[in-house]
């Protein structure tokens, strides 16, 4: 079932590790085929180094096992909230990568600080705010999705493909799984550029506003004119 999609997600959750955003199991991808409505994630626990396409679990959005012996990763129930919330992502990664989480465990969202970030996150990447004792309590993993969820109430989620959790970590996504993997490679860098920024400044102003304009719209949009046809 969905064997492409296997492929796909387990060759996606390797890139973690070769992109140092995974230390021991502290992280997974999945996709989601929409004509099913089924999803596709790493199943928990397991060593990426054992890890292989038919390993990978499905899922429906119920979070019910429909295919695959092993269990799912037990951040299922955040990604399904996204896939119900967000329909145009076809790609979720999670992952726990040093900088990015230093971010999200000091309850900061990454202000844009230039071009770099502005080429591919419309703005600051937001940080949503830690579960309450209830909510950690009562179903946590969908409550943090559900957080997310309305952090992203004012926010283009399209135009901001990532975000932290307060003493957490960071989410990102993507039209598939390995954009998803992308956004995340960019996250942890531009997190690492906001760390250094400033302490070298420490009264550094986010970019003007024309600049992440610019900056944005070039790789964006109909008037897009970065790269070849």
């Amino acid at each position: 079932m969905l064997e492409e999609l296997k492929r796909q997600v387990y060759e996606a959750n390797m890139m973690l590790p070769k992109n140092g955003l995974v230390t021991f199991t502290w992280g997974n991808v999945s996709g989601i085929d929409r004509e099913s409505n089924l999803l596709v994630i790493k199943p928990s626990g397991v060593d990426y180094n054992r890890l292989s396409p038919e390993y990978m679990v499905v899922v429906d959005l119920n979070g019910e096992v429909v295919d695959g012996h092993l269990k799912p990763s037990s951040d299922t129930p955040t990604h399904i909230e996204l896939y119900k919330a967000f329909p145009n992502i076809g790609g979720i990664v999670h992952t726990h990568s040093t900088y990015a989480t230093s971010w999200a465990q000091a309850g900061r969202g990454i202000p844009c600080y230039g071009s770099t970030q502005a080429d591919y996150i419309y703005g600051p990447v937001p940080c949503a705010p830690c579960p309450s004792k209830e909510e950690i309590e009562d179903n946590y993993e969908k409550n943090t999705g559900l957080l997310i969820v309305k952090e992203f109430k004012d926010i283009d989620y399209q135009a901001v493909p990532a975000v932290l959790c307060k003493n957490h970590g960071p989410f990102t996504w993507g039209k598939n799984p390995f954009e998803a993997v992308n956004n995340a490679i960019l996250l942890e860098e531009v997190a690492k550029m906001a760390m250094f920024t400033e302490r070298i400044n420490p009264n550094v102003m986010p970019a003007p506003q024309h600049l992440q304009d610019k900056h944005y719209s070039r790789k964006h949009g109909e008037n897009a004119y970065y790269g070849q046809m």
